[in-house]
C-alpha cells in the first residue's frame, strides 16, 4: 500500500513538474528552423477586447503555452544579427512585437514580460510622447520608456512614424500622395515629408535611448510599396516589419519582414502555436508554387 502511494505521489509530481517547466515540456519539438515567427500585438486591456485589444491574463498565457511548447523567444539584436550576419538562431525562434506604442505596453504587457524574461520591441508613433494623456487611448509617455530601458536592455523601441499614422482622403499618408493647396503633391514633396516623418520619428527615440541602433520601423496600416521602402531607406531605416503574415528566414526582405497577429482575443493560448504553424504551411505552398 505504502509502494503504491509511493507510485502515485511520484507521478503527480512529475506531472506538475512538466506542466511548469515549459522547456522540458516540448523541447524536442521543431516546428522549424533558422527562420523566425514574429508576433505583433497592439493594446492590452483588463476589460475592452477588439481583434487587436486582448486582456493581461491572455497575453500571459499565450507566451506560457509557447514557452511549453517549445518556442524560444529571441531580441529585436538577435534578430538583426540573424537577418545581415547570419548569427545561429534557436529552433521555433520568436520575436514579440508591438505596434503604436499605448500606455497599457508599460501598465499591463512590459510587467509579464520582465517576469517572464521574453524580450520585445514596440514600434512608437512618436507624436504624442511630449503630451501622451492627449490621445484617446494614452500613449508611453517619455519617462515610462526610460524606466522601461533601464530595467530590461531587451525592451526596445523603435519608429512609427511621427505624424504619418493617420489617412487622408481614405489613404494612408506614408504611401500616398496629398492634395495640399488644392494641388497634389510633387514627387520631391512626397518624398520630402515621409524623410523628415521618419528622420523626426527616429530622432525623438534616439534622444530616450530607446534602442541600440534607431533603424527599424513598423509601416502604418501595414501600406507601403517600392517607393516608400526608398524614402525609409534613404532616411536611414534597414529592416521594416510589415502586417502580412509568414515566417522571416536569412533571405528575406529586411524591409518586408512578414508579422503574424497574435493580439485577438480569438488566439487562445492552445491554438496560437497553430497559427505559427498554418502561417509557415501556408508560406511554404506559395514558395512552392511559384
Amino acid at each position: 500500500m505504502k509502494y503504491r502511494m509511493f507510485i502515485v505521489s511520484l507521478l503527480t509530481v512529475m506531472i506538475v513538474f512538466l506542466n511548469f517547466s515549459p522547456i522540458l515540456a516540448s523541447a524536442k519539438d521543431v516546428y522549424y528552423s533558422n527562420e523566425v515567427a514574429v508576433l505583433v500585438y497592439h493594446h492590452i486591456d483588463e476589460f475592452e477586447q477588439s481583434s487587436v485589444t486582448i486582456t493581461p491574463r491572455l497575453f500571459e498565457r499565450q507566451l506560457v503555452s509557447l514557452q511549453r511548447k517549445g518556442f524560444h523567444f529571441i531580441s529585436l539584436d538577435q534578430f538583426k544579427d540573424f537577418k545581415t550576419k547570419g548569427k545561429p538562431i534557436p529552433d521555433n525562434a520568436l520575436l514579440i512585437t508591438f505596434d503604436d506604442g499605448y500606455e497599457s505596453f508599460y501598465t499591463h504587457a512590459f510587467p509579464i514580460l520582465k517576469r517572464l524574461q521574453i524580450p520585445a520591441v514596440n514600434f512608437v508613433i512618436t507624436k504624442d510622447l511630449d503630451d501622451p494623456k492627449r490621445p484617446k487611448l494614452a500613449s508611453l509617455s517619455k519617462d515610462e520608456i526610460k524606466q522601461m530601458r533601464s530595467e530590461d536592455p531587451n525592451i526596445e523601441f523603435q519608429g512609427h512614424s511621427d505624424e504619418l499614422h493617420a489617412m487622408k482622403d481614405g489613404k494612408p499618408m506614408l504611401s500616398n500622395k496629398l492634395i495640399l493647396n488644392g494641388k497634389l503633391e510633387t514627387e520631391v514633396e512626397f518624398k520630402s515629408r515621409v524623410v523628415q516623418d521618419t528622420r523626426k520619428c527616429m530622432a525623438k527615440l534616439k534622444e530616450l535611448n530607446a534602442s541600440k541602433n534607431m533603424d527599424s520601423y513598423a509601416y502604418p496600416y501595414g501600406s507601403y510599396d517600392d517607393t516608400t521602402i526608398s524614402y525609409l531607406h534613404e532616411a536611414g531605416i534597414q529592416y521594416a516589419f510589415t502586417t502580412k503574415a509568414g515566417l522571416a528566414s536569412e533571405w528575406t526582405d529586411s524591409m518586408q519582414i512578414p508579422r503574424i497577429n497574435g493580439g485577438s482575443p480569438f488566439v487562445r493560448p492552445h491554438s496560437i502555436s497553430n497559427l505559427i504553424k498554418q502561417a509557415k504551411r501556408e508560406q511554404s505552398q506559395f514558395v512552392s508554387s511559384k
